[in-house]
């Protein structure tokens, strides 16, 4: 399970990259905006993780949106969070599901998604998308961006 921590203990601090997500620290801070309709969008374009089977190394392209309450993700402190499942080992569900778990456990926002957009293993992309809570009528929310995989074609 990954740390969580209120404050900023990464920040303005050397890191090393933590070897696995259980390593790992996430940072929350406070919102100085509680009550405000916005989304925040964090996008990890060069995401990576291993195949429990095989080993070899996944990539995907995530997209993270949320509505905050309290607390807002420390930036650092999920680049770090993100980057340490390079070594981890995991189906292309386990992780984006996981991601989007820990953050929603830890800023417990009004509400949540993530757009695992992964791209093929074994000639077939997996695409993954969990939500969670509910969007307040009038919230302007973007599409996430990220065209459907076409290959060559």
């Amino acid at each position: 399970m990954v740390k969580f921590h209120t404050g900023t203990s990464l920040l303005g601090a050397s890191a090393a990259n933590p070897r696995s997500p259980a390593e790992a620290t996430l940072d929350r801070v406070q919102n100085p905006h509680v009550g405000e309709n916005y989304i925040a969008r964090f996008t990890a374009p060069e995401f990576t993780s291993l195949c429990p089977v095989t080993g070899q190394p996944d990539f995907a392209h995530l997209v993270i949106d949320y509505l905050p309450g309290a607390w807002l993700v420390e930036s650092k402190s999920l680049k770090l969070y993100l980057t340490s499942f390079r070594n981890h080992g995991a189906f292309h569900e386990d992780c984006t599901l996981r991601i989007g778990k820990d953050l929603v456990a830890l800023l417990e926002p009004r509400w949540f998604r993530i757009g695992g957009y992964w791209y093929p293993r074994g000639g077939m992309p997996i695409d993954v998308f969990w939500a969670t809570g509910e969007l307040p009528a009038g919230t302007w929310i973007p599409d996430q961006g990220v065209p459907p995989y076409r290959g060559r074609g």
